[in-house]
């Protein structure tokens, strides 16, 4: 999927990266013709990403036969359109059902994402490139030293509060590690247990006070009521961090962080009697307009350094645990609520 950062007023749209995305994206330019397409995707549908620069999606097969109205109508309309259970016939005649985004990118034609679905109704694990996978074999190495040096470290402090920051480095090392398995193993499903939605966000204010280097009051409001739940605390931390990073990173010199429980929501498109609602809430100058209608897309940035990676991968955490992130924004105040269902609903 190509990138979208904000310079001087003006999307542009690289493709670098494209190869860190975990769900089947290609990139169609405004005659609805390939122009790129992740591994995720040829995987999937079994054929090279050369092949399919410059096919339009209409001669992609029955799938693109199917798709190419679809698209056509997102592009003159300009919206995103969601596309439930599509049957999807694979080059070698394979077939599964899958649920499709169709979103237009400013300038840039469309972004097609396709979510398998396995048949119990849940979306299929998407298969991990041999690129990220060799990343991630990197970076095991060097997070055993790292952890190596602060635990021997730990041992020569005195000082409780120093303990306390070696100790913290352990455990970001092996979470990191911990993710980095899930890369090498395919990326497997959430490991489920009861989580502390507050022992979560509490991890996540800790690390982001370090990693503060200007003025930030970090403030908390949390309902003592609130029950646990069923997630993954790790994938949970990576989203309350990625939330709070983009706080800090747009300037914002107060995040707060807020839990509520909240009854009859939807959650997307299904219903929940009972919710938890993890809100972020910072100061800072607000989500540009011209980003509003993509922002959790893939590879959007409205920072020239940024990846556009955190929210696209923050949402695709909520949705692995039945949630969905939102957000309102106007300059000074803008809120993301991450929700989640609780109970039966969910795990």
């Amino acid at each position: 999927m190509r990138s979208n950062n904000l310079h001087n007023g003006e999307l542009t749209p690289p493709t670098a990266g494209i190869e860190l995305l975990v769900t089947a994206v290609a990139v169609l330019d405004e005659q609805l013709r390939f122009t790129d397409a992740n591994a995720a995707f040829c995987e999937l549908f079994e054929v090279g990403s050369p092949k399919l620069r410059g096919v339009a999606l209409a001669d992609f097969g029955p799938f693109g036969a199917a798709v190419a109205p679809i698209a056509q109508r997102a592009f003159s309309q300009q919206t995103a359109i969601a596309s439930r259970g599509e049957r999807i016939v694979t080059a070698a005649g394979h077939l599964f059902s899958a649920d499709l985004i169709v979103n237009p990118v400013a300038r840039a034609g469309l972004l097609l994402e396709v979510h398998r679905i396995i048949s119990d109704g849940s979306p299929a694990p998407s298969r991990w490139s041999e690129s990220l996978k060799g990343l991630a074999h990197e970076v095991k190495n060097p997070l055993a030293g790292i952890r190596g040096a602060a635990q021997l470290l730990k041992r020569r402090l005195q000082d409780p509060d120093m303990i306390h920051l070696a100790e913290m480095i352990m455990g970001e090392a092996d979470r990191l590690a911990t993710l980095a398995d899930r890369l090498l193993h395919g990326g497997r499903k959430p490991h489920l247990t009861n989580v502390n939605l507050h022992e979560v966000t509490e991890r996540a204010r800790a690390v982001i006070a370090l990693e503060a280097t200007g003025a930030i009051q970090l403030e908390r409001d949390y309902d003592p009521s609130l029950p646990g739940l069923r997630g993954d605390a790790d994938r949970l931390l990576q989203v309350v961090l990625n939330l709070m990073r983009n706080a800090l990173q747009a300037g914002a010199t107060v995040v707060s962080v807020r839990t509520r429980a909240a009854h009859n929501v939807l959650i997307g498109e299904r219903p929940a009697r009972l919710a938890a609602r993890l809100d972020i809430l910072d100061n800072g100058p607000g989500v540009p307009e011209a980003l509003r209608e993509m922002l959790f897309m893939p590879l959007v940035s409205g920072r020239a350094n940024g990846t556009g990676l955190g929210l696209a991968l923050a949402q695709e955490i909520a949705r692995e645990h039945g949630g969905a992130i939102s957000y309102t924004s106007r300059p000074g105040q803008t809120v993301f609520a991450l929700t989640l269902p609780l109970g039966a609903e969910h795990g």
